[in-house]
């Protein structure tokens, strides 16, 4: 497009001072030609901005529409306890606000202490209301939402200006799109063709001149412009904002135009299970006493156990027990010390203050903890995994008192999506931290292809780094902070809305609607990019074709007759030849923006088909267009006496 630039200005300063310019015989070009040349020359380089403009202005218009839910509200600001009323646009990175029912969430966060319910359709569209709550991945809060019932205490992640709905208006207004490495490979192919180009038409003029053949600068600058790749250029930049636009469009924010190309070519997709392939809240829904125990000991220390755990399974475990008439022991618990979870020990629970230990958590561990676990209790809690549920032991210090039955729901359809990703020949992974018996229920519920059970973070980084060792492109999906180094590491990184803040910052997209297989539609677009660059370099080129056999006969077919015979199209004359080829040059650039901003439409089908499909489609299709285009231009223009 720079050297499109030059030639304009070259023939824009031979129209407004044709005595410094020493024409020659040839076709015979004069002021008048010059100007109509400068004219389509610059029409040209019109529409080319205009395929970028349109693609800007539809993610400004998605920016407007962002900045109408970004409001300065009032915000509580808790400061040494006392709340204060503040500007949101005060608020920083760490500051404690609280929220009430009716407020607007000040800014992005994550919840400290409480519970409340959100009305996020203003980001997502969705009209369901959401949970949020302390203690677990679903703890992180979007500046703008409502809340509608509940109330909490949210510390602040983003400074003024760095919001989450700050980066979306930013990302989709194209501010800090960044060409990807297969826009920047194009890039180079088309600066070194160009310049291939550029040097082969400047060779003409010592030719010309040594067989005495009359060439006028006109003619040249023609040729050069039209045999430039200038299609394919003028709509590369709008392929790639186009990109970003729909990926926003359904709901998905992308960090960065990288992201969502490389998509186009993920193979292995990691996926977490908990609050990913199922609902998230997983709610305890029985009481399973070990042999010789009473119902009555284990609700008693289940409840114990969970009373300091501020989890959402926690919490139910206690919801739990009194919805069955039990109670926690307060008395019992008065100054005893929380067992916290970690995915090393993989229990919790609580030290009383006479030393005595109640702890719940996966069998393998509390059963290293305890003298003996009943064989009935294991074949139990088998049977409780061979359903899908999570069994936790229970236990009073080394003695095993049964199993409380936490149970995860399966999200609707994810099968039908996983087996999707699957025709489009994506492999998947479930990666849990539940044992191999549930995580082998949910594996075959999903239809996932693999799963790795009893998985800590440091297992989901591993497992992505050998996938990348071995030359695959990896996706990993994931909601909770123990997900982030993992996000962080995989090739395309996709956090759930629903997830933690930690998670959202990691990844580098962040799906709005909390829908792990919203990834098909991810890669789907991500192969669009892909093949409508390809697709459009393939029209482009050979595209050209049919100007070379239009503009090279009219520069050299007087001096060299024997030229005559590539003017098989029977244009009507030299001058004819030259503005035919140089207007539909710069037609079939706006003819070919609805292509460039609505993607080429992918097909799950192979490779080879692929190519061939667009070779016939786009190859054979720009060669036509342009002979029939020029011939048609021709006439029109012969036709008009305009010549």
């Amino acid at each position: 497009m720079f050297i499109l630039y030059l030639c304009l200005a070259v023939t824009v300063l031979i129209t407004l001072f044709p005595s410094e310019f020493s024409d020659v015989a040839g076709t015979g070009l004069g002021r008048a030609d010059y100007a109509y040349i400068s004219i389509i020359l610059f029409l040209t380089m019109w529409f080319s901005f205009f395929s970028e403009a349109l693609a800007e202005a539809q993610g400004r218009a998605q920016a407007d529409s962002l900045r109408k839910m970004k409001t300065e509200t009032m915000a509580r600001l808790v400061q040494d306890g006392r709340t204060v009323e503040v500007n949101s646009t005060m608020l920083k990175a760490g500051d404690l606000v609280e929220i009430r029912p009716g407020d607007a969430v000040p800014s992005d966060g994550s919840i400290e202490k409480g519970a409340v319910m959100l009305d996020e359709s203003m980001m997502t569209g969705e009209s369901q209301l959401v949970l949020r709550e302390s203690g677990g991945d679903r703890s992180s809060v979007l500046g703008g939402t409502k809340v509608t019932s509940g109330s909490a205490i949210v510390r602040i992640t983003a400074n003024p200006g760095a919001t989450f709905l700050d980066r979306m208006i930013q990302l989709v207004e194209g501010a800090q799109r960044q060409k990807t490495p297969n826009e920047l490979a194009l890039t180079v192919v088309l600066v070194s063709l160009t310049i291939a180009l550029l040097v082969v038409v400047a060779a003409i003029v010592p030719l010309a001149k040594y067989y005495r053949i009359g060439v006028d600068i006109g003619s040249l600058i023609a040729l050069l412009v039209c045999l430039m790749p200038t299609t394919i250029g003028g709509l590369l930049p709008a392929i790639g904002i186009a990109g970003i636009n729909r990926v926003t469009q359904i709901n998905i924010i992308a960090k960065s135009g990288r992201a969502v190309e490389t998509a186009g070519d993920i193979d292995v997709l990691i996926l977490d299970k908990t609050g990913t392939l199922t609902m998230g809240n997983r709610y305890a829904s029985q009481f399973i006493p070990a042999p010789g125990k009473s119902i009555d000991q284990l609700a008693a220390v289940a409840m114990a156990s969970s009373a300091g755990d501020d989890t959402p399974e926690g919490r139910s475990v206690v919801a739990f027990g009194r919805k069955l008439g039990y109670a926690v022991d307060e008395h019992r618990l008065e100054g005893s010390q929380p067992i916290l979870f970690t995915p090393e020990t993989r229990i919790s629970g609580c030290v009383l203050k006479d030393g005595q230990k109640y702890i719940k958590g996966s069998m393998e561990a509390v059963g290293a903890r305890c003298d003996c676990i009943p064989d009935t209790m294991r074949l139990q809690a088998e049977s409780v995994s061979k359903n899908g549920s999570t069994p936790l032991a229970v236990a009073a210090g080394r003695d095993a008192l049964g199993i409380i039955v936490l149970k995860d729901l399966v999200k609707p359809g994810i099968s039908d999506r996983i087996a999707e990703l699957r025709r489009i020949g994506i492999r998947t992974i479930m990666c849990t931290g539940d044992n191999r018996l549930t995580a082998a229920a949910i594996a075959r519920e999903t239809g996932v292809d693999d799963y790795v059970a009893n998985a800590i973070p440091e297992d989901k980084l591993a497992i992505i780094r050998r996938e990348q060792a071995a030359g695959k492109l990896v996706a990993m999906t994931g909601d909770g902070t123990n997900d982030a180094p993992a996000l962080a590491q995989a090739d395309v990184g996709l956090a759930m809305n629903s997830g933690t803040a930690a998670a959202k910052e990691a990844a580098n997209m962040v799906d709005l609607d909390s829908d792990p297989t919203k990834l098909i539609e991810v890669v789907t677009i991500g192969k669009q990019l892909l093949i409508t660059r390809g697709a459009l370099t393939t029209f482009s080129v050979t595209n050209d074709v049919a100007k070379y056999f239009a503009i090279l006969p009219a520069i050299l077919a007087r001096a060299i007759p024997a030229l005559a015979a590539l003017n098989f199209m029977g244009l009507a004359s030299p001058r004819s030849a030259i503005y035919s080829a140089l207007i539909f040059n710069g037609l079939v650039i706006p003819l070919l923006i609805p292509v460039a901003i609505n993607g080429v439409k992918y097909r799950s089908i192979g490779a080879s088909q692929m190519l061939n499909r667009n070779l016939i489609i786009y190859g054979f299709g720009g060669l036509l267009s342009s002979f029939v285009g020029i011939k048609l231009i021709d006439i029109i223009i012969s036709s008009l006496g305009v010549l």
